[in-house]
């Protein structure tokens, strides 16, 4: 007896939406404010952030409910942001401006300014955050606080995505997609394995304790997807690592356009789906669930499938504060997601190495 193929697409979209609808769920809010005595290190590593470092310090500035240092790590910039951040720091002695030495071989750039921000940091807590991330007054003092009241190593969150144009909707909605509709737990702390682990590099806060016990970004000085290579060291050391809301913390607008956002994902495609044996799985659960549907129409099954994946992105958008006219273009930004995979996995297997902001990096799976 052969497979209703309407059912088997039911069957695919059914999953997602039953783990996102647990995940959303349980996806914490961090909030409230630490013990006296904690001390916040925001690290932000910046290589020609001209157009957003401003922004990003005035809101770092701006934290409230605990102590703060804010470090900028000019990585090699060749525009105006080391000049922005010195007329900030000559205002407020809670700014210090860095300079990173040369890559090092065998490192990314993002991750040797980190863990240089990480060596002259001397908080109690290292909260390494991008140029483009705003942070909320709180939001340093709610990651802290949710750390320590939960003996977390590391908390992270993504920011509410700002998202302005048809390039934008049509990759960056794929970020809480796969974190909240198909990973089992979405990141929390009761998932200990380091397979079920997950982060935001936008949005990372680390003990300082625990980051220095497990090698910090030294222990995966190679890879450009941090967040997430971060998160599994932690769990591998026997850390406790957990995903909060991130969307009422900070803002981030990471690309402008279809033009930065395509670059932007497929460098860090190779430490996620595309790989030669889990992406076709991956082809397989995503357009199965939720572009198959379309060509078993109107099969009633085929119905239901595309109900509840619509009603999965309706829920993460919700919680993530994403735009409304987002929802509609759900598989289109399904297929495009795919199609960023496709062609990392390809660029690999032709020897072309990821490239981001002038460098040139072979790209490698995440530790």
């Amino acid at each position: 007896m052969s497979l209703d193929p309407a059912l088997l697409a039911l069957a695919l979209a059914a999953m997602p939406a039953a783990f996102g609808l647990v995940n959303l769920l349980l996806l914490p809010w961090a909030r409230g404010v630490p013990p006296p005595g904690t001390r916040v290190s925001i690290l932000i590593p910046a290589r020609d952030e001209a157009g957003n470092i401003e922004a990003c310090l005035r809101a770092a500035l701006a934290s409230e409910g605990v102590e703060v240092e804010v470090l900028v790590m000019d990585d090699g910039s060749r525009d105006g942001t080391p000049g922005i951040v010195r007329r900030f720091a000559a205002g407020d002695a809670q700014l210090r401006l860095l300079s990173a030495p040369p890559l090092p071989p065998g490192w990314t750039g993002k991750v040797h300014a980190c863990a240089r921000l990480a060596k002259a940091a001397t908080g109690s807590h290292l909260l390494f955050i991008d140029a483009d991330v705003r942070l909320a007054p709180g939001a340093a003092a709610a990651l802290a606080a949710h750390a320590i009241r939960h003996r977390l190593a590391m908390v992270s969150g993504v920011p509410r995505q700002v998202i302005r144009s048809l390039g934008e909707a049509l990759t960056v909605p794929a970020i809480n997609l796969l974190l909240l509709g198909y990973l089992p737990g979405g990141g929390r702390g009761f998932t200990r394995h380091p397979a079920l682990a997950a982060a935001c590099g936008q949005l990372v806060l680390c003990d300082r304790a625990a980051y220095a016990a497990v090698g910090g970004h030294g222990a995966v000085r190679g890879v450009l997807h941090d967040g997430l290579a971060l998160a599994r060291r932690f769990r591998a050391g026997g850390h406790r690592t957990e995903v909060v809301d991130g969307a009422p913390l900070a803002t981030c607008r990471m690309y402008r356009g279809f033009r930065e956002a395509w670059p932007g994902f497929l460098k860090n495609a190779r430490e996620g789906m595309a790989t030669p044996l889990g992406l076709p799985v991956w082809t397989m659960l995503l357009a199965g669930a939720h572009l198959w549907p379309w060509a078993l129409l109107p099969a009633p099954s085929a119905i239901a499938a595309l109900a509840l994946v619509f009603g999965l992105r309706a829920g993460i958008t919700w919680r993530a504060r994403e735009p409304w006219w987002t929802v509609p273009l759900h598989p289109l930004t399904v297929l495009v997601a795919l199609a960023i995979q496709w062609t990392a996995l390809a660029r690999w297997l032709l020897g072309r190495p990821a490239g981001w902001k002038g460098r040139a990096y072979p790209a490698t799976k995440a530790a």
